[in-house]
């Protein structure tokens, strides 16, 4: 007796696989306002930067006493999208270097050039 195993996902996966790419985040719960170890759990999984160390960042401001879990969290995740933002700016410049690896230079074309960034120019020269 023989079994056979099919190598192609099944039609189902594939319109999941399509519909659902990686790296989106699920869908709003409604604001029922859940909170506990499910919703950190949630939450460690969709930011990228460990959530410790910038909640040890945020307390190393001499302001900041106390760092909510959710305030952690929306920190991280609008630094990964500055991070994100200004790579992607940076990118442009490489490329019209006909370079595929960012350098300083890139990043400093992108500090100029973007209003958003001005808080950023005269730092580290």
């Amino acid at each position: 007796m023989a079994a056979t195993v099919s190598a192609a996902p099944v039609e189902s996966d594939l319109d999941r696989a399509e519909d659902e790419p990686r790296g989106t985040e699920p869908e709003e719960d409604g604001g029922n306002g859940q909170t506990g170890p499910t919703a950190g759990a949630q939450q460690n999984r969709l930011a990228k930067l460990p959530l410790s160390r910038i909640k040890t960042l945020m307390k190393a401001d001499p302001d900041v006493s106390l760092a909510s879990q959710e305030s952690v969290f929306i920190i991280a995740k609008a630094t990964e999208l500055f991070v994100e933002m200004i790579a992607k700016d940076a990118l442009v410049y490489a490329q019209q270097g006909k370079r595929k690896t960012l350098q300083r230079k890139d990043l400093d074309n992108a500090i100029e050039a973007i209003d958003e960034f001005a808080f950023l120019e005269g730092k580290g020269d």
